[in-house]
């Protein structure tokens, strides 16, 4: 199945008001419709909204079917003695459940309890319904049903708070639920269905009320991250925070980039900038403190080590009842028990489910693979005759890997037979075992040497950058950045995320990465150099007039020479102290007199 725009996006209101009108149309509700109005938040009520003439039924149905994003349920006194009301309850149920759209119940004088069991005033109008002859029985069940499922959903209880105060709460609410960011996905989606649906019944019906834990895995270009951002996106509006951390293995290689997920983690629960985070530790705190008493979905991006996720969030964390935690990763056996034991605290720990749950992406089916490959070489799921046959075998060489299929589709987009035949026949001689020469392929067919050089130091400098930051520092190297990063992501080599950040899937960064490492064994006489390659070349002087590009981790270096002096060393034995270290860690210029080509230095705190 093809996905591609969601019909929330469709919607004419924000919000669909469902309640009583004689309990609450001239206090409550009004108040309330005043303070959403009052924020722009676009509201349905009957009693305004309706043009005269128009069938008012007719204008409820649509406005539930087409027109709303949340529907807010207000739940009275005497809700359950309006049939009307029970039955705009059915219509929003019945949406929903082919919807992404939002139910927030609100118990108005009324406690939660009451409507689920429907007992005191509900009981009354119920026993009425049932004596009625207007109503046949399986109706009065739906209704019965209908109530214990929405007050099941939470919600928002008035009690004995202030009106006013409470209005503001659900003003609130609402503006989280509405506003939220959805993460990208690619607008071509093939063969995930049946995977999203089983990882979407683990967080809404198995388990649902214990903290739990799985796994995403698969090899790299499976699909693990795109499956996640759907599942995360199908998902956010069940929890009442959630944060993607994306790339976690890169990002936590490098010491100053664990407190910038930290921080990124909090923000996105609290839905509001995070407090300063002075140190990891303190990162790991300030954590432990948003995590505990709310239900969160956290997904955890590319981890390789669970040691990372340790890191970032610390051990023995307490985990808030209901919370979920998805990981991608290519390790399938990434959670042992051990490791769990360590992550959650011993509250957690109770609450928790029988077994970690892990979710296995296989690849394509041929039928599948040749769709997914076809919407990106044509344009369409259909194709010329000339071109079945190169086609078919392109789609089975590549092996059911969507990565694959993607990029090499997009490589050959507009291409005459002639370079599809040429392209063919280098991929049959490259091993099909090698998922890396596979993606070179999208590499060398980049129209010039220009957008190739451009490639590699995006690769190797500019991920995780801002886009316009990126094109000022290269176009002041001679380069053509803005039509040159449109190429590449024409070649879905490269993406521009919802931050105006660069990204690239791993393996297409490897697959860079990896052609400097190919251009000589010599580290002083490859193009580009970076984190301990560009340090052992400085320390060591061996530079070259090859060397193009140069990045230097600073902060990196004087944390990794700190730990191993304190691990085997003692100051007062040694005539070295930290006070050395920090000069050991200058830049010295004589270190830079045989690059006579450099033409880009990054020094992340840096002293010259």
């Amino acid at each position: 199945m093809i996905h591609e725009s969601s019909s929330i996006s469709r919607c004419i209101y924000d919000v669909f008001y469902s309640f009583r009108g004689e309990d609450t149309r001239k206090n409550f509700t009004d108040h309330l419709y005043t303070a959403l109005a009052q924020v722009e938040i676009h509201t349905f009520r009957d009693n305004e909204r309706i043009e005269r003439g128009k069938n008012i039924k007719d204008e409820i149905e649509n406005a539930i079917l087409y027109g709303s994003k949340i529907f807010i349920i207000v739940f009275s006194k005497d809700y359950a003695s309006s049939t009307w009301c029970l039955d705009e309850l059915l219509k929003i149920l019945e949406h929903i459940k082919s919807s992404q759209h939002t139910i927030l119940p609100i118990f108005y004088d009324v406690d939660p309890t009451q409507v689920k069991n429907q007992t005191g005033s509900y009981a009354e109008a119920f026993s009425k319904h049932e004596e009625s002859c207007k109503f046949e029985r399986d109706v009065v069940q739906k209704w019965r049903v209908a109530l214990k499922q929405v007050a099941n959903l939470g919600g928002m209880v008035l009690q004995d708070r202030y009106e006013s105060h409470f209005i503001q709460d659900i003003v609130k609410q609402v503006q989280n639920k509405l506003y939220r960011t959805t993460l990208y996905v690619l607008p071509y989606l093939v063969g995930i269905d049946s995977f999203v649906r089983h990882i979407n019944w683990w967080l809404e019906e198995e388990e649902s009320n214990k903290v739990g834990i799985a796994t995403i895995c698969g090899i790299g270009g499976i699909g693990k991250t795109t499956i996640a951002k759907v599942v995360y996106n199908q998902n956010i509006q069940n929890f009442e925070g959630y944060s993607f951390l994306a790339n976690v293995r890169e990002a936590s290689e490098e010491c100053n980039r664990l407190v910038r997920l930290q921080r990124q983690l909090i923000s996105d629960i609290i839905k509001g900038k995070a407090q300063k985070i002075y140190s990891v530790d303190d990162g790991i705190n300030k954590i432990k403190k948003v995590v505990c008493c709310r239900k969160v979905l956290l997904v955890l991006d590319n981890v390789d080590d669970l040691e990372k996720v340790h890191k970032i969030i610390g051990t023995q964390v307490p985990f808030h009842i209901g919370s979920k935690i998805i990981i991608t990763s290519r390790n399938r056996n990434l959670l042992i028990a051990p490791s769990i034991s360590l992550l959650f605290d011993l509250e957690s720990l109770c609450s928790y489910g029988d077994s970690c749950k892990v979710f296995e992406v296989r690849e394509l089916s041929f039928n599948e693979s040749l769709q997914l490959f076809n919407w990106y070489a044509f344009s369409q799921n259909s194709i010329t005759e000339s071109f079945i046959e190169y086609t078919r075998n392109i789609v089975k060489y590549c092996g059911g890997l969507p990565l694959a299929l993607q990029v090499l589709g997009s490589s050959l987009f507009g291409k005459s037979m002639g370079m599809w035949k040429s392209a063919l026949k280098k991929l049959e001689a490259i091993p099909d075992s090698k998922i890396q020469k596979i993606l070179r392929v999208s590499y060398d067919s980049l129209q010039d040497d220009h957008d190739k050089n451009l490639f590699l130091d995006i690769a190797c400098l500019f991920i995780g950058k801002d886009k316009d930051y990126t094109i000022t520092i290269l176009d002041g190297c001679d380069f053509y950045t803005t039509i040159g990063i449109e190429n590449l992501i024409g070649r879905s080599l490269l993406i521009v995320n919802e931050d105006n950040k660069l990204m690239m899937h791993q393996l297409v960064r490897d697959m860079g990465l990896e052609i400097i490492h190919q251009e000589s064994p010599n580290l002083g006489k490859r193009s580009r150099l970076w984190h301990r390659d560009a340090l052992d070349v400085i320390r060591e002087n061996i530079g070259s007039k090859t060397v193009k590009c140069l990045s230097i981790d600073l902060q990196e270096l004087l944390e990794h020479k700190i730990r191993r002096t304190i691990a085997g060393l003692h100051f007062a034995k040694h005539s070295k102290n930290r006070f050395a270290m920090w000069n050991e860690a200058d830049i010295k210029a004589e270190a830079f007199a045989k690059m006579r080509r450099l033409r880009l230095l990054q020094l992340d705190y840096g002293k010259t």
